[in-house]
């Protein structure tokens, strides 16, 4: 019984704790300069209905870049923007994870990616998990 009782223990350990887990990270290729950027495309996941395309795009013109944003894939703008987002329930609908990718439009080549993660405990809201997610990436930009 002992066991059965220190087993079940650590397990609901797991469990509580996986709701604090949290991340935050952005990679930018060392070539890349992103302040060389005029115009970007933020890429709509077609049945996303939360506007996490427009919350990119929103901050990215708050950094002083040209942004449209629209479900189709535009080659006549310097870099796409794409986006997972991942929800996850837990009394109420939250954004668990989101990564952006900036690609060169003509290659597809990643530029940067930057990805925030936050379990139910630690959750933010959509616009901040944009916010960190952007801010990490930017900051990472060496250029």
């Amino acid at each position: 019984m002992g066991r059965l009782n220190c087993l079940a223990g650590v397990c609901l350990s797991l469990l509580l704790l996986s709701g604090c887990a949290n991340r935050a990270a952005a990679k930018v290729d060392p070539q890349a300069n992103l302040g060389a950027i005029k115009t970007m495309h933020v890429v709509k996941i077609p049945e996303e209905t939360a506007g996490i395309n427009t919350l990119i795009a929103d901050d990215l013109r708050r950094r002083g870049y040209v942004v449209s944003t629209s479900t189709e894939k535009v080659s006549t703008v310097d870099a796409v923007v794409t986006y997972v987002d991942r929800w996850m329930w837990d009394i109420t609908m939250y954004l668990l994870e989101l990564t952006v990718t900036i690609r060169e439009s003509k290659t597809d080549f990643p530029l940067a990616t930057g990805n925030s993660l936050h379990g139910s405990l630690t959750r933010l809201s959509p616009p901040e998990m944009v916010d960190e997610v952007m801010n990490n990436i930017f900051k990472e930009n060496k250029q």
